[in-house]
């Protein structure tokens, strides 16, 4: 297996780096794109599926969002616990059956691409579809390398998978520029979702288990 990158590399030689590794991939490949909110993972994985659907190669996008536990299940710690939003925000049985199973090398490649819709708070069931044997299976999210995404033998479940590196004070500035959230990091408003993802970095060490970290500062 190829070493990993000693350094962090920066986005465009980093997808270049992947593009260059999935493509004489056989099968289906799992490819997870992690970092901390504000971190760029929706736009990262949307151009890395896009320089891989222009290479000639199947791609379907997913994102863990898509996956949310309901409201009474994500707060059931409290609406402002740190470990509530790190252990009760995803419903990742439900994204094990729809899309991890499905989509890995040996599954039957029948599958769904959401389960909740976080703006209603409400449950779905999209169609089943159908993946064909070889696709690219591009997944956004947070905390994509915690232990719960790790197979029988202990290996995360990911072919590939990345960090995207970038300090929290320029996450949050991201986003309360997008959704006019607290732009202090320290902000009490804001403390469950920033300290969660601390606890996330230091529990699990995401940057350790990525095959490749990305500087997207």
């Amino acid at each position: 297996m190829e070493t990993k990158p000693a350094e962090p590399m920066r986005r465009d030689a980093g997808i270049s780096w992947l593009v260059s590794r999935i493509r004489p991939r056989a099968g289906r490949t799992l490819v997870g794109i992690d970092g901390v909110d504000g971190a760029g993972k929706t736009t990262f994985a949307d151009d890395l599926a896009a320089e891989l659907a222009d290479s000639g190669l199947t791609v379907i996008r997913i994102s863990l969002d898509d996956f949310l536990n309901p409201a009474e299940v994500r707060h059931a710690k409290g609406r402002t616990s740190p470990e509530g939003f790190l252990a009760d925000s995803y419903d990742y049985q439900r994204f094990t059956d729809d899309v991890l199973e499905p989509l890995g090398s040996d599954g039957c490649g029948r599958y769904r691409a959401k389960s909740y819709d976080g703006l209603t708070e409400t449950p779905v069931s999209p169609p089943w579809q159908v993946a064909p044997d070889a696709a690219v299976v591009v997944v956004d999210g947070l905390f994509l390398h915690r232990d719960r995404l790790r197979n029988a033998r202990g290996r995360k479940v990911w072919d590939l998978s990345v960090w995207l590196d970038v300090p929290f004070e320029e996450s949050v500035r991201r986003l309360a520029q997008r959704d006019g959230s607290p732009s202090d990091v320290d902000d009490p408003r804001i403390r469950r979702y920033v300290e969660g993802q601390r606890r996330y970095i230091e529990r699990y060490r995401p940057a350790e288990r990525a095959d490749l970290v990305i500087d997207n500062t």
